[in-house]
Parts: C-alpha cells; sequence; structure tokens
C-alpha cells in the first residue's frame, strides 16, 4: 500500500492501513524525526481502542543505547505475545524484531504532505 496525505488526512491513513488484508500484528515504523510517526501510531491506537478493544503496545526506541536494554526489559515477551506492537526506531534493535512483522516507511515530500509504504509481505 501506498499514500501521500497531510497531517489532516492521517485518520484516512490510518483506517487504510488497518483495511490491509492479514495485516501482520507487529509493525515497524520508519522514518525521520517529526515525520509524524507517533502522530500515525496514536491514531491507529485510537482506531483500535475505539473498534477492537485489543492490546497495542508501542515502542518508542529512539532512546534506548543498544539491544540489551530492551532485551533486558523483555521485549522478546511483547513483540511474540500476539498481541499489536508498533515500533518506532526500529533499527536501533534489529536482531530482537521478529522476522514476520510489517514495515511502514514514511517521508516528508517538498509540498509539506507525506508519503507511505506499507509492507506486508
Amino acid at each position: 500500500m501506498t499514500a501521500t496525505f497531510t497531517l489532516e488526512e492521517i485518520n484516512k491513513v490510518a483506517k487504510d492501513i488497518l483495511a490491509t488484508p492479514c495485516l501482520k500484528k507487529v509493525i515497524t515504523f520508519h522514518a525521520t524525526m517529526g515525520v509524524g510517526k507517533t502522530t500515525l501510531i496514536k491514531e491507529l491506537v485510537k482506531e483500535f481502542e475505539s473498534k477492537t478493544g485489543e492490546t497495542i503496545y508501542h515502542f518508542d526506541f529512539y532512546r534506548i543505547n543498544n539491544e540489551m536494554e530492551a532485551y533486558d526489559m523483555g521485549i522478546d515477551e511483547y513483540f511474540y505475545s500476539g498481541n499489536w506492537c508498533f515500533i518506532e526506531w526500529p533499527e536501533k534493535v534489529p536482531h530482537l524484531l521478529p522476522l514476520d512483522h510489517a514495515s511502514i516507511v514514511i517521508r516528508s515530500l517538498p509540498n509539506g504532505k507525506r508519503e507511505l509504504l506499507l509492507k506486508n509481505d
């Protein structure tokens, strides 16, 4: 799935993501600082809470120093719990990520819009 959107259209993008057939429950979010990862995740969580009541974990690894910190907090138990896991800055924990996960890449466009690419294979 690819989408171009403004931050005002983020609700529709969240709904489109959630409508993806067989969407994997572990999703990594890749983007530079300030592009809208957290804003999108908050919208996804809001959609889930209003519709399903499922457990959702949101991890922001920006301030983590090494993978051992994440491992010591039991991150593998969360990732393999069967619950939704939204992961910001996954490049900080590359060896701990499940092989079977979806990824979202967001980049800022010159016109102020965002481009999103969802890989769910």
